[in-house]
């Protein structure tokens, strides 16, 4: 029996391992954000998992037969296989609860909903080849951006005192739900980080220096080691995209 084994029947854990693509080495964390999502779940969670990296160019036989036809991610749960992203973060909530498992849903139903366009606008802007649509795709991105940082600087009922006279104050949040990540961030801020890191790579776009919510959010998101340490490197972003980011012409 492993040292991790161990460690989880002493403590009273269930079984968990959470199965993610491989980056080009086939054994570091490649670029994927529902990977990154689940990753970022267990590690709020607190509970004591193990991680395998698949590297989908030589899945191994016994992994076929785990979960045939299934690419990563997806996770077994004392044995038994769970797949769909939103599915198992429902299950894990459900099944990791308080008092000795945090709940990781937002409180404010809109922070669930925040930024929620901004990867498909991302995706259709660095797909796009054409030099002609390339101003127009570019400014439908940044309106989305600039909603989602709207929303990031505008204060939360928490915020806002009452009994206070004249404008409302601006927010001074880290995260979409408040001051600590929630589901919400898990699923926005590795989609985020991916756009950051493409855009500047492929096409020379920075998210604008004027966009202070958002620049706060990322700060505050490259703090945390639950961000940080489940995020692929800049380079397996970069490799990822290398096909899919299309050359303007």
């Amino acid at each position: 029996m492993s040292w991790f084994d161990i460690a989880r029947k002493k403590l009273g854990f269930p079984s968990i391992e959470l199965f993610v693509k491989a980056g080009g080495d086939g054994e570091s964390i490649g670029n994927c954000p529902f990977s990154q999502r689940l990753f970022m779940i267990l590690w709020l969670k607190g509970v004591i998992f193990n991680v395998t990296t698949v590297d989908l160019k030589r899945k191994p036989t016994d992994l076929q037969d785990l979960a045939p036809g299934i690419n990563p991610p997806f996770i077994t749960y004392n044995g038994e296989v769970k797949v769909d992203v939103n599915k198992i973060e429902e299950f894990l909530e459900e099944k990791l609860t308080p008092p000795r498992f945090p709940t990781l849903a937002a409180k404010h139903l809109e922070a669930n909903t925040a930024g929620i366009d901004i990867f498909a606008k991302f995706s259709a802007y660095i797909k796009n080849p054409r030099k002609d649509t390339n101003d127009a795709l570019e400014k439908t991105l940044l309106k989305s951006l600039w909603r989602l940082d709207d929303f990031l600087r505008t204060p939360l009922s928490e915020e806002i005192d009452a009994e206070a006279s004249g404008d409302l104050p601006e927010s001074s949040r880290s995260f979409l739900d408040g001051n600590e990540l929630t589901l919400a961030d898990c699923n926005l801020l590795p989609k985020l980080h991916i756009l950051k890191v493409v855009a500047k790579k492929y096409r020379g776009f920075e998210i604008p220096p004027e966009m202070i919510g958002v620049w706060r959010y990322l700060k505050c998101a490259y703090q945390k080691e639950e961000f940080t340490k489940t995020c692929p490197a800049d380079r397996e972003i970069e490799w990822a995209y290398l096909d899919v980011a299309r050359r303007i012409k």
